[in-house]
Order: structure tokens, then C-alpha cells, then sequence
């Protein structure tokens, strides 16, 4: 087994800010970044300096608005958490904006640039020139405002909750009974959780409405037609064009759909229907209880810890740091935001994971899922510059998908008899070929929406439904249930919260599906070059980071398509 460092915890000693810096306002911060800009540079080792200050600097902020962040997440209904963090969208990111500008034309225009040999810094400045490029002081309180309002959507979500069997359950605890062998259960459950959401649809549509309308006018702020082109540029996609994105929709049209229909079929015919309905797509098929890996979160954190030693002993080290110093909220509550997701603490360098649990299969794959980012954190956490740890999502998505994948040879610690871990594999495999048309429907949804920034409410829907019918069966009946289906992308929160963050999830789960066909060839060495690839963190390009982890940056049809055989195979092994 390949070498792994123990990580030792600690904060580095800061050499540009105080050791006892509090954030308290603005004017706090301000003269840090006074004497950035104002430094003048003679050598190149001062201009390393500098950079390695600013970084200091970059480092904690990231984690001081971490904290903020996470805590708002965690209970949305506390007034004096949801203020400070605020306080933080409003009194300090607009006024620190225009610093953060004048600092990148500092670095761009300082003649010792060309002396930074490192091909990271190379990643690093042209990273920094596309900020330049992109940079309108009128935007600065448009993005405060963007901000600001989109976190309503958590709060909206937040306090969805339904009664079933004389009990309150979060939407999120509640999608346990969809999987109910009982069919009626089911019905009611779906039924109750979807007028539920039917409830605040016009709220969202109205928030959704406010939100378009501040990202356009950002656009056209940048000298851009529409906030599509704008965000293409803004998420740095360095390597890859808006065509290929539209190649990659067409490609799960023809590659993925026909395979998701065939699933779709055997659902039907294992459960011996006549006519599918929408409550009966998560069911469990088998006869048997539906999958349940953990009882309470302590359990899921143990065996998530052995699951991962089982691969490599540092890397359960990795989650039980994570435990010790209390960085881990995984259960579902009232009030509690929705969704999951692993925050890097950029200072001490240990992740934050927050997730929605309650005992359901998806929780265990969402937590790998979080546990692939937490281990990209703690393996970036001593690069040189704050910028170098921090990846676009087509390699970020690549830890975390390909973590799902590859720890599946560990599942046993989650399911100790056989027929369990075969249902679990094979719910996984499905689970991934059935999320590409959904990843698809999202994006070009996305696509249409800000290309179209004056559409109506009805066009709206009347795109939605068009594109999801596009990318998805026509074998499930919806009668009866078209207002809960042309509603179904306001559960995707990324539509809200961070646009146009979702294609990454399909390209990286392609290139998740080659790191564990490697895996499955030769484990230890798959293993080895997914971790020398995290390692690099974004110090080189995405495909060369993928060439690292010995796959290709490719999302090309015949790509797609000889993965997809790849995964009918491995499905039709566990169907046999």
C-alpha cells in the first residue's frame, strides 16, 4: 500500500495578520489590505511575499465567512446567527471587491511575474486576468443583492415539513417511505410531501423571477448578452465551449436514456404494475424493507471511518479528525437548510460536512459523496498559495463522485449480508445512470432560462416540462400529477443558489465512472492516481489533472457511450 502523511492539525502561524485578528467591521480589515496595495516590489521574492500575505489574508476570511455560512445553515431561525452572516454579504465583501481588483491589476501589471516559474501560478494568474476582464464596480451591490436573496430559498425549504403516522418529518426525512414496499404508503407520502411543496411554489417562482432579473442585468453590467455567456466566463471553464455542453446534452439524450428506460422498465415489471406512477420510481423492488446502512448519525460516522480505512488507513484518520472536532452535522431537522455539502476551513485547513440524514440509503452516498471533497481538503491543505487549493468543479466533483464509486469494494461495513450489498451496488449503478438526464434536463433548462431573461411564468413551465419530457421516459404515468411535475425544478437548489453549477456533476461523474474502472483493474494503483490527482489541487489543468488520475477530460458521445456500456455490464453482472 502507497504511503499516505498523517495529518498533523494545527493553524499556521500567520505572519501577516495578528495571531489574535478578529473580524469585528470592515474598518478592521482595511488596513491589511491598504498595505497590500500599496507595497512595492523590487525583486521577486518580494512579489512571493506578497502573494504568500494575501493568501494569509484570503485564508481567513474564507473561514471566517465559512462560519458564517455553516452556522446559518445549520439553524436558519436564529436571528443573530442569520445576521452576522449578513453582516458579512452586506458590511464586508462589497467593500473589500474593489481591493480585491486593485490587487489583481497589481499582480497582472508587476514585471516579476514572468520569474514565477511554477506552471501553478501560470493556472493561478490566468485565473486572475479572467477576474480582471470580468471585474464592473456597478456589480458589486448586484451581487450582494444576488446573494442575499437566493439564501431565501433556504429559508423557504427549510420549513417544509409534513405529518404522517402522527409524526413531523422534514421532506428530507420523509423520502425514506417513498421507497416503502407498500404502495400505498408511498402514494400518500408523495402526495403529502408534493402539495407541500405546491404550497410555496409560487414563492419561489417569485423569488426565482427577482433572481433572473439581478443576474441579467449583471451580464449586461460586463458587456455580455446574457447571463449564460457571462457565467461560462465566470466559472473560469478554461477548456471546454458552450458546444460541447450542448454536445454533452445530446449525448445522455441518445446514450443514457435508452439504458434509464430499460431500468424504468424492470422497476415496473418487478414491482408488477400495470401503470407507474411518479411515487413508485424510488421503489424498493426486491419485496424486502428498503436498504438501511446506519440507525443514527454516530453509526454512519463509524462505519463511514472503517469504510474508508478499509481502502486506505489515512484516509479514515481523515473523517474521525473531522468527528473529534465536532465539524460534522449530519441529520435532518426542522429548520436546518436543505441539501449537503463539504465547506474547506481554508486556515486550519479541516473541512466542515453538512448534510440532511435520516437513515436512508442516499444518506450513505451522500456522505462518501462529502467524504470525497473532505479527503480533497485535507490533501490541499499545505499547498503554497490559498488560490492552489481551490479547483473548479469538474475536478472537485471528480473526488467526491469517484469516492462513491470506489469504496463500494468497502460497502460490507454498511451491509453484512450479501443480497444487501448487491442491492446496494446496484441501487448506486442505477442511481448514477438515472441522475445524467436529470443533470442534463437542469442545465439546459438553465441554458434557456438566461438566454430568454423576459419569459413568463407559463413559458417557463411550458419549457421545463418540455425539456424534462425530452430527457426522461414517457413510460411513468403522470396523470393526475402534472402540477407536481411542472413545479420539480424548484427542488434543485443550485437553480437558485448557485447557477449553472450542475453540468460539472455529469462531466465529472464520467470521469468518476473511468477512475473506478480503473480501480477495478488494479485497485491499489487506481487508488494511487486518484490521490495524486486531488493532490495537485489547482495547480495544473483539469485535463491534465484528469490525465493524474488516469482517465480522459472527455464528454464526447462515443466517450459516453463506451462508459455507458461499461455500467449496463457491471448491472447486468449484479442482475444475474
Amino acid at each position: 500500500m502507497f504511503e499516505l502523511e498523517r495529518p498533523h492539525i494545527s493553524k499556521i502561524s500567520r505572519q501577516f495578520l495578528p495571531e489574535d485578528f478578529n473580524l469585528s467591521n470592515w474598518e478592521s480589515i482595511k488596513p491589511f489590505y491598504e498595505d497590500l496595495k500599496s507595497r512595492v516590489f523590487n525583486t521577486t521574492e518580494d512579489l512571493k511575499q506578497w502573494l504568500a500575505d494575501w493568501s494569509e489574508m484570503e485564508s481567513y476570511l474564507s473561514e471566517d465567512s465559512a462560519w458564517r455560512y455553516i452556522n446559518f445553515t445549520r439553524n436558519t431561525e436564529d436571528e443573530v446567527i442569520r445576521a452576522k452572516y449578513l453582516y458579512y454579504i452586506n458590511e464586508i465583501k462589497p467593500f473589500a471587491a474593489p481591493y480585491e481588483h486593485d490587487l489583481n491589476r497589481k499582480l497582472i501589471a508587476c514585471p516579476f511575474i514572468s520569474e514565477l516559474k511554477d506552471e501553478a501560478y501560470d493556472i493561478y494568474i490566468r485565473s486572475v486576468k479572467n477576474e480582471v476582464e470580468l471585474y464592473r464596480e456597478e456589480n458589486i451591490p448586484l451581487f450582494t443583492k444576488s446573494e442575499e436573496e437566493a439564501q431565501k430559498y433556504a429559508d423557504i425549504v427549510s420549513q417544509m415539513t409534513i405529518h404522517h403516522d402522527g409524526q413531523e418529518f422534514t421532506l428530507a426525512q420523509a423520502a425514506k417511505f417513498l421507497k416503502d414496499p407498500d404502495r400505498n404508503v408511498r402514494k400518500e407520502v408523495y402526495e403529502k410531501m408534493n402539495a407541500r411543496r405546491a404550497v410555496d411554489a409560487d414563492a419561489l417562482d417569485t423569488l426565482f423571477d427577482g433572481l433572473v432579473k439581478i443576474r441579467h442585468q449583471i451580464a449586461l453590467n460586463a458587456g455580455f448578452e446574457n447571463y449564460r455567456d457571462y457565467k461560462f466566463k465566470a466559472l473560469g471553464r478554461f477548456d471546454y465551449t458552450q458546444e460541447d455542453v450542448y454536445h454533452f446534452h445530446e449525448s445522455v439524450k441518445e446514450e443514457i436514456v435508452p439504458i434509464v428506460n430499460n431500468i424504468i422498465l424492470h422497476r415496473k415489471s418487478a414491482l408488477k404494475l400495470d401503470v407507474l406512477k411518479p411515487y413508485d420510481l424510488d421503489a424498493e423492488t426486491s419485496g424486502k424493507p428498503a436498504l438501511r446502512p446506519y440507525e443514527n448519525s454516530k453509526e454512519l460516522v463509524e462505519k463511514t471511518i472503517k469504510c474508508f480505512e478499509k481502502m486506505h488507513p489515512i484516509l479514515g484518520d481523515y473523517i474521525r479528525i473531522m468527528d473529534e472536532m465536532g465539524y460534522l452535522d449530519l441529520e435532518s431537522r426542522k429548520g436546518k437548510a436543505p441539501g449537503g455539502y463539504n465547506y474547506p476551513l481554508d486556515e486550519i485547513g479541516i473541512p466542515f460536512i453538512f448534510m440532511n440524514s435520516s437513515g436512508k440509503f442516499r444518506d450513505l452516498v451522500t456522505m462518501l459523496h462529502e467524504g470525497g471533497h473532505a479527503i480533497h481538503s485535507f490533501l490541499t491543505r499545505n499547498l503554497k498559495l490559498n488560490a492552489f487549493k481551490h479547483t473548479p468543479s469538474e475536478v472537485a466533483e471528480l473526488a467526491s463522485m469517484s469516492m462513491e464509486l470506489i469504496s463500494m469494494d468497502a460497502w460490507e461495513v454498511f451491509f453484512n449480508h450479501p443480497d444487501d450489498l448487491k442491492r446496494a451496488k446496484q441501487e448506486q449503478l442505477e442511481g448514477i445512470i438515472e441522475i445524467l438526464p436529470w443533470i442534463a434536463s437542469v442545465d439546459k433548462f438553465q441554458n434557456w432560462i438566461y438566454t430568454h431573461p423576459e419569459h413568463t411564468h407559463e413559458e417557463r413551465t411550458k419549457q421545463w416540462l418540455a425539456i424534462y419530457n425530452e430527457f426522461h421516459t414517457d413510460i411513468t404515468d403522470w396523470s393526475e400529477y402534472e402540477m407536481y411535475k411542472s413545479i420539480g425544478w424548484q427542488r434543485q437548489l443550485h437553480i437558485f443558489e448557485v447557477p449553472f453549477y450542475y453540468i460539472e456533476y455529469g462531466i465529472a461523474q464520467l470521469g468518476a465512472l473511468a477512475v473506478w474502472k480503473n480501480c477495478n483493474l488494479d485497485p491499489e494503483q487506481g487508488l494511487k492516481q486518484y490521490i495524486e490527482a486531488l493532490r495537485l489541487g489547482y495547480t495544473r489543468s483539469v485535463p491534465e489533472i484528469y490525465k493524474t488520475a488516469g482517465i480522459s477530460f472527455d464528454f464526447s458521445r462515443p466517450y459516453i457511450k463506451k462508459l455507458a456500456q461499461f455500467i449496463n455490464a457491471e448491472l447486468e453482472k449484479l442482475n444475474s
